[in-house]
């Protein structure tokens, strides 16, 4: 299997057996994790439009979760000023304890998947990535 491919699927996996846990003790849908995080950790984007670009759900999963997560009283939806078709989402205070207990995960997640690499080795992965980022964004842009 390609090694990028490889990668990016056991960390998907790995993040998710994680999350299981807590997800089944908190008794809230993987999804619905997922989307609380992103809108917590990410608050400059706040549609579903962009949980679907960015974070990459399925549209009807979205739409679904962010219903059910607005029933239950974790997010509001915010009408835009001047855009009557844009929602901006917000989480409300009763999810801070899911989203306190995430980011935890989170940084756990992160500490155990760099385990064993040196602070060298970990500060030239991310300029590594810097520099991918910076090459993909040129790509893009000539391509426009």
């Amino acid at each position: 299997m390609n090694l990028s491919i490889e990668f990016a699927r056991k960390m998907l996996q790995a993040y998710g057996s994680r999350c299981q846990s807590l997800c089944q003790e908190l008794q809230v849908p993987q999804t619905a994790f997922d989307i609380l995080m992103f809108l917590a950790n990410n608050p400059e984007y706040n549609t579903a439009r962009d949980i679907v670009e960015i974070r990459g759900i399925k549209a009807n999963l979205v739409s679904v979760n962010v219903n059910k997560l607005v029933e239950d009283g974790y997010l509001k939806r915010q009408p835009v000023a001047g855009d009557r078709r844009k929602i901006h989402l917000a989480a409300t205070e009763m999810a801070q304890p899911i989203i306190d207990r995430g980011r935890d995960l989170q940084t756990a997640f992160v500490r155990d998947m760099f385990g064993g690499i040196g602070e060298q080795e970990r500060e030239d992965f991310f300029r590594t990535v810097r520099a991918i980022r910076r090459n993909l964004d040129q790509i893009v842009k000539e391509c426009e």
